[in-house]
């Protein structure tokens, strides 16, 4: 016999002793508790990661609020070097302000004003990303306070405003009918995953 099939016929040999092994041995079958590691993940931990908002209810708007001269102060602090004075564009971002009906034209301008449909996108967004240093180092109260600042900027929220989850969740927004429902054959795809019926043309 050639050395090759020696070895061909010597990795196969191993390779079905260790498949029985593996299957007739309950010695590979381990559970966490075999590791004696790790614990339960209990609701409370899973609510610092599920910050998740539903923008036309606002369910999970956090508790907090904010103003917009507060904002104002936030804004000069932590956001102007990226996105410049009054949010009218800076070294990293364009412009968050006007362009309001700019989608009804082909010279769309794209702000949370002009485009977002609800308002709590922008707080959801401000939470979870900026100021891009340092996400999600904002309190809640601060990321009320900028949302505020922002959408008074888009004339959205008078300049003594003070937002929370119910004020935000009101506000209605320029662009909100400005969205159409995806209503292709395609999005309405039931999974399938046994005893499927063929698929047809």
């Amino acid at each position: 016999m050639r050395l090759l099939d020696m070895k061909r016929t010597t990795t196969g040999a191993i390779a079905a002793t260790l498949l029985a092994a593996f299957a007739s041995s309950s010695a590979f079958a381990v559970t966490q508790a075999d590791f004696k590691i790790g614990a339960a993940v209990s609701e409370d931990d899973l609510s610092l990661w599920n910050i998740d908002v539903t923008t036309p209810d606002g369910r999970g708007l956090p508790p907090g609020k904010g103003s917009v001269s507060e904002g104002e102060k936030i804004f000069a602090e932590q956001c102007v070097t990226c996105h410049g004075e009054k949010a009218a564009g800076g070294s990293m971002y364009g412009s968050m302000v006007g362009g309001v009906g700019s989608f009804l034209t082909d010279k769309r301008k794209l702000t949370p004003g002009s485009m977002y449909p609800y308002a709590p996108i922008l707080f959801d967004y401000i939470r979870r990303a900026m100021p891009m240093t340092a996400p999600e180092s904002l309190t809640n109260d601060e990321a009320y306070a900028l949302s505020a600042y922002i959408l008074n900027l888009n004339d959205l929220v008078p300049a003594d405003g003070v937002l929370d989850a119910k004020a935000i969740t009101a506000i209605k927004m320029p662009n909100r009918d400005g969205f159409m429902v995806d209503d292709r054959p395609d999005t309405k795809a039931v999974r399938c995953m046994e005893n499927c019926p063929p698929i047809k043309d």
